[in-house]
């Protein structure tokens, strides 16, 4: 009988600790999403949030080439103009990745 309850146990534990793990995954990617984002504001961070947050995972522990992270930034800068983009292409360039 004792058995069983340990194995019981066991089974519980490893069906708690999965969402565990996901939610301190996904805790880990918000918490760099928001230290990548600095000083956006409104449409800026909210569009460079769902961008950042929406990335695999697996494209994020691979280095991207100098050219593949000038196409995503670009991308993402989506219709700034001027300073506010030099600014964002700057920020974005600089990040690691």
């Amino acid at each position: 009988m004792k058995m069983q309850a340990i194995i019981t146990a066991l089974a519980l534990t490893g069906l708690l600790a999965s969402p565990a793990f996901a939610a301190n995954s996904q805790q880990t990617k918000m918490a760099d999403c928001n230290k990548q984002a600095g000083d956006k504001k409104g449409d800026e961070r909210k569009a460079f949030m769902k961008s950042c947050l929406s990335a695999t995972p697996a494209a994020a522990s691979t280095p991207m080439s100098q050219q593949d992270k000038m196409k995503a930034c670009n991308t993402q800068a989506g219709d700034k103009k001027g300073d506010d983009r030099k600014a964002f292409m700057k920020t974005c360039l600089s990040n690691k990745g």
